[in-house]
């Protein structure tokens, strides 16, 4: 039951990812209602989630570019070395350590989605960010990507445009960003023994087929429903974890 439990949760996080975004609001608190500890299911879900965040950059590789005066070969690098820096500092927290930070991990993730999904204007360039700034912006990004993961794709989206990139470049370049960042995180997880290979393949398989499912529907589904449904998850976890720490 609960694995099938972890297949719809898939299901959902990879039509939610091709869709909106946020997909880890849903396989976060799935794993868990299994009995792993926040660490646990954290580095399942992320080594879980991957191959569809591969196939989302491949898909739209055609639009990836730099920003600006910053190559793209230059993002690729500090995503990849702050995105193990994240993963190596994921794997030196003690267990319950972070299950007291997951509450503020997500009610940061929360906001941030929120924030990107609903205020913040699309194609707003009132700041410009440098190569310099946007290399360090990435960077920063990729060490919280590494590390928990939830909001990156709204923090890229928001650094990318302020570097420069037009919206539907900067999409396509945060997807290849975010998979790379990952690569490097998941390259850790492999060897952890907090990973669950049962219930990570599982939830991969099905977040594949809700990846090519999201692809199909892109045209087919309100948006904004999905959008507001991610941000309802997001706060009733929060709340959860909150007043029910794990």
């Amino acid at each position: 039951m609960l694995l099938a439990l972890i297949f719809v949760a898939g299901l959902w996080a990879g039509l939610q990812n091709a869709l909106a975004g946020g997909g880890s609001f849903v396989t976060l608190p799935a794993l868990m209602l299994t009995g792993m500890s926040p660490l646990a299911a954290n580095i399942t879900s992320t080594v879980a989630l991957f191959p569809g965040q591969i196939t989302s950059g491949l898909a739209g590789r055609k639009l990836v570019t730099g920003a600006g005066a910053l190559p793209f070969r230059a993002l690729f690098i500090v995503s990849i070395l702050g995105g193990a820096v994240g993963g190596l500092l994921l794997l030196k927290t003690p267990s319950s350590v972070f299950a007291k930070l997951v509450p503020w991990l997500v009610l940061f993730a929360t906001t941030v989605f929120a924030w990107g999904s609903f205020f913040r204007r699309q194609g707003a360039a009132s700041v410009h960010l440098g190569p310099v700034t946007t290399a360090f912006a990435q960077f920063a990004i990729a060490i919280y990507g590494g590390y928990f993961g939830g909001g990156i794709g709204f923090l890229m989206l928001a650094a990318l445009t302020m570097a420069g990139l037009p919206t539907r470049n900067a999409g396509a370049t945060k997807n290849v960003l975010a998979g790379v960042m990952n690569a490097s995180a998941v390259a850790l997880f492999f060897t952890s023994p907090h990973l669950h290979w049962l219930e990570a393949i599982i939830l991969g398989a099905g977040a594949i087929i809700g990846g090519l499912c999201g692809s199909w529907a892109l045209h087919r589904v309100n948006e904004k429903i999905l959008r507001i449904a991610v941000v309802c998850i997001g706060i009733a976890l929060t709340i959860g974890l909150f007043v029910r720490p794990l």
